[in-house]
């Protein structure tokens, strides 16, 4: 999927499982809480992406996710993507193929998915708000770069960078005293693994299974058959996937902040 789509698609299951969480657990969060969660889940959901460099002199090409800071960000995706590629020529087996990028290896995978939540909710249990603003600057980032991508587009880099700095230090300056904010760790967790689930509908296919040998292959590709697959870019992908995940996060989200206005229609939340 493009990186739209994978951003809406981590901001409508943050707001959806909010809204689960409230309902069925009494699990409530104040309108700061939420709106953060969705912020990090929806750039969560554009972080596996950073295996897709770009060329990182030029400040061209790359994923949504390479290009939100400018050459930073590039070559950030540059180093990831020589990791990933890495780790996959250091486990491959017989019949996997040659590979001449990592783009949806390492980054694509569960332990990956795992590793990086506990490493965020270990940051920022460890060294409190200091991290999480860190964390926050560079998910906001993602998150506005995958959402408001034309905007972003048009804005530029410099322009991104400094609202993601606006806004992860007035949540910093709002945000309770150290707390361990475990809920920033699985908001990232949450949206890496929304972004595999959101690859595995396409053709390519993600490595869901790895490090499970199958066949004597390591990186098996697990996705759609091709008749039925998502075609990346496709109408189906850009006007109904997306139309249908921004109902269901605009749905949630009222159902939360203002579950009144759903029952006036008759919406039973």
């Amino acid at each position: 999927m493009m990186g739209p789509s994978h951003a809406l698609s981590g901001a409508a299951a943050w707001l959806t499982g909010s809204w689960a969480m409230a309902q069925f657990a009494d699990y409530h969060q104040t309108p700061l809480a939420l709106a953060v969660g969705t912020a990090v889940c929806a750039g969560g959901a554009l972080f596996p992406d950073l295996d897709l460099s770009g060329k990182v002199t030029r400040n061209q090409g790359g994923a949504t996710v390479a290009r939100t800071f400018g050459v930073v960000s590039l070559f950030v995706a540059e180093v990831m993507e020589k990791i990933s590629l890495g780790v996959y020529y250091a486990t491959k087996l017989s019949k996997d193929p040659r590979r001449s990028n990592g783009h949806r290896t390492l980054t694509h995978t569960i332990p990956f998915t795992v590793l990086v939540g506990w490493g965020t909710t270990a940051l920022c249990a460890h060294y409190g708000k200091w991290a999480v603003v860190g964390i926050l600057f560079f998910m906001i980032g993602l998150a506005l770069r995958g959402l408001f991508d034309k905007w972003a587009e048009r804005a530029g880099w410099v322009v991104v960078t400094l609202v993601s700095a606006a806004a992860a230090w007035f949540t910093f300056a709002n945000l309770p005293g150290d707390r361990g904010y475990p809920m920033i760790g699985l908001a990232v967790g949450v949206g890496c693994f929304v972004h595999i689930l959101g690859d595995m509908i396409t053709r390519a296919g993600v490595p869901i299974l790895w490090p499970i040998p199958i066949r004597r292959r390591m990186w098996t590709m697990v996705g759609l058959p091709n008749k039925i697959a998502l075609r990346t870019g496709s109408k189906t992908e850009t006007v109904v996937l997306r139309t249908a995940m921004t109902v269901l996060a605009v749905l949630a989200a009222v159902g939360l902040v203002a579950p009144s206005v759903l029952q006036r229609f008759d919406i039973q939340v």
